[in-house]
């Protein structure tokens, strides 16, 4: 009896490393964090946060809209949810205590976002101008020009572009093929490769900037993006993910534009938006992005063709 209640806990214990393993990290610390700020609130108000209820859910998102987007609740939802499944715990999130609360409180304060604003051309040139202007060691430009650049020309998530690693890398005749192991879409690591090709100027090209940045950096393995010491010595130690947002922000600010609107997302956006704008189709954009469905793709084309198949533009004023 005593073995059989030791392989049935050990069982319990591998299918819950399972259940967890089949979310990536950064996703499991996002339930987290979002379940944290429901716990909080059930204690302030003395109810159960887990095991909770619908009737509960459905006050802490009544509470949260207050101050948050319809977005913001969706995605606290979601997490409220996961993290019941993870303990074991069913919730009924579809209960209508919790649907038509969601319903009224989208009818009330509507759910048009604002997104955050692409990278454009002439904002990346704009950008690598300023850093060859900025008075800095040449290592250090070349290393934030290589991912500003990197990061536009794949269409890249920011935690694409800094895990990848000297191995991931192959240079052909064309360019450059980059293999991304695992991405947020392709969470079982079946992979895919991006490819790079040369552009016309050196300068703004991904191809020519990463051979430089590799030589002057002497990279032979690891990952590519690292990050510099306090004296400007390079570390092994890879980037994080908001190091790739700051560097943005800072170059946007010194190449005098308001960089309040941009994002870590702001890379890959401006890539589909810029593709988009330039007649590339769907398939090719998504093979690009790693995007597994047309919606937000779409929505790249239409905002590109909002003035170039404007019914205005045939009156004649």
């Amino acid at each position: 009896m005593n073995e059989l209640t030791t392989d049935l806990k050990s069982l319990h214990e591998a299918t819950l490393n399972n259940l967890k393993s089949s979310k990536a990290k950064n996703t499991l610390r996002a339930y987290k964090s979002d379940f944290k700020d429901f716990g909080a609130f059930c204690a302030k108000h003395g109810l159960s946060s887990l095991p909770s209820e619908p009737k509960i859910v459905s006050l802490y998102l009544t509470n949260l809209s207050k101050n948050s987007k319809i977005s913001t609740l969706r995605r606290r939802l979601v997490s409220i949810s996961m993290v019941h499944k993870l303990k074991g715990y069913y919730l009924d999130t579809k209960h209508p205590i919790i649907v038509e609360n969601l319903m009224g409180i989208k009818r009330i304060k509507g759910s048009i976002q604002k997104a955050k604003k692409p990278i454009l051309i002439n904002h990346l040139k704009s950008i690598i101008n300023a850093i060859d202007e900025k008075n800095i060691d040449d290592i250090k430009k070349l290393r934030d020009k290589t991912i500003i650049l990197v990061g536009f020309g794949g269409g890249f998530r920011r935690t694409e572009l800094i895990s990848i690693d000297y191995d991931d890398l192959e240079f052909v005749p064309e360019g450059l093929k980059i293999t991304i192991r695992r991405s947020k879409t392709d969470q079982f690591g079946e992979g895919m490769i991006k490819g790079l090709p040369y552009f016309t100027k050196d300068n703004y090209c991904p191809v020519i900037n990463l051979k430089k940045w590799l030589e002057i950096s002497k990279i032979k393995s690891g990952p590519i993006f690292r990050r510099f010491s306090k004296g400007l010595s390079l570390t092994e130690k890879r980037l994080t993910d908001q190091s790739v947002v700051l560097l943005m922000k800072e170059y946007l600010k010194l190449a005098g534009i308001e960089n309040k609107d941009f994002a870590g997302h702001s890379l890959r956006s401006g890539f589909a938006t810029v593709a988009a704008e330039s007649g590339a189709n769907e398939r090719s954009i998504m093979a690009m992005t790693g995007h597994k469905t047309t919606q937000m793709v779409r929505r790249y084309i239409k905002e590109t063709n909002i003035f170039k198949n404007n019914a205005l533009s045939k009156i004649k004023i």
